[in-house]
C-alpha cells in the first residue's frame, strides 16, 4: 500500500524544482573544484529530479525511476522533445550509477574515471536539458496525449 506522502508529492513540484535547481549549482560547484565524477553525477541528478517535477506539475504522476531518458520518453508522450534532448538525457543517464560505486568498475575509484571533459559535457547537457522544463513548467496550459 502506498503511503499518504507517496500522494502529497504531487503538490510539491515546486520542491522538486528547487531541488533540482541546487543540484545543478551544486554540479557547477563541484566542477569548479575539480571533482568531476561528481559534477557529473549531480548533473544527473538536477535533471533526474526536474523531469519529476515538470511530471507532477504537468499530468499529476510521480515516477520513482532514476533514469533521465526513460523519464523523457514518459513526458514525450505529452510533448514534442527534440530528439537531441532525448540523446542529451540518454548521455546523463552514464553518470548515475558508475560515478558512485567502485564496483561499476573493473579497477580503480570511480573518481579516478573522469575527466574535465565528461564533466563539462555533463553541465552543458543538463543545463539544456533544465532550460527546457523551466519553460514547459511555466506554460499554463495541461498536456494532452498526442
Amino acid at each position: 500500500m502506498l503511503s499518504r506522502d507517496f500522494y502529497m508529492s504531487y503538490e510539491r513540484y515546486k520542491d522538486w524544482l528547487e531541488e533540482a535547481l541546487d543540484d545543478y549549482t551544486t554540479a557547477q560547484d563541484l566542477y569548479k573544484l575539480r571533482r568531476y565524477g561528481k559534477a557529473a553525477f549531480f548533473s544527473h541528478q538536477a535533471c533526474e529530479k526536474a523531469l519529476k517535477a515538470l511530471l507532477i506539475k504537468k499530468v499529476k504522476h510521480y515516477n520513482p525511476i532514476h533514469s533521465v531518458l526513460r523519464l523523457m520518453e514518459e513526458i514525450g508522450g505529452y510533448i514534442n522533445i527534440p530528439s537531441e534532448l532525448m540523446r542529451k538525457a540518454g548521455y546523463l543517464d552514464r553518470f548515475f550509477i558508475p560515478t558512485r560505486y567502485p564496483n561499476a568498475w573493473p579497477s580503480g575509484a570511480p573518481h579516478k574515471h573522469y575527466t574535465e571533459d565528461d564533466a563539462k559535457i555533463a553541465l552543458d547537457y543538463a543545463g539544456e536539458i533544465l532550460e527546457f522544463i523551466k519553460r514547459e513548467i511555466e506554460k499554463n496550459n495541461e498536456w494532452t496525449k498526442h
